[in-house]
């Protein structure tokens, strides 16, 4: 079974990909701190972006009928490895012990400029 969970999330128009995927009882999601409202990128510091990028984590969990605490696995990219900290302040609001696997890799740029962090997060609804 696959099929795409609506999210309330705004869509990238004519963007040939889905946000929030699921196959069976595993959750698909990739997110940017996009504003749910507006289909903004909301730019600022690191936190801002990751309260937001994660908030959006858990809005496409909550809409496959999962909670935050289903996620087995976040992969993180962020511009600047000096964020690091300032992320795990963040990521701490949104998950608790036990903590999802998780990878963090310092990359170039992502695709919107002034963007810091995109996470992939991968749940299991079984």
């Amino acid at each position: 079974m696959f099929r795409v969970i609506e999210t309330g999330l705004a869509r990238t128009p004519n963007a040939p990909l889905n946000g929030t995927v699921q196959a069976g009882p595993y959750l698909l999601s990739t997110h940017i701190p996009k504003d749910p409202q507006t289909a903004e990128v909301l730019l600022g510091d690191m936190q801002a972006q990751a309260r937001r990028t994660l908030a959006n984590v858990k809005q496409s969990v909550e809409a496959a009928g999962g909670t935050i605490a289903d996620v087995t696995q976040v992969i993180v990219f962020i511009i600047n490895a000096s964020d690091f900290l300032a992320f795990n302040e963040v990521y701490r609001e949104f998950f608790t012990e036990p903590f999802p696997s998780r990878s963090t890799v310092v990359v170039k740029e992502l695709l919107v400029p002034g963007m810091l962090i995109e996470c992939v997060v991968h749940a299991y609804l079984g």
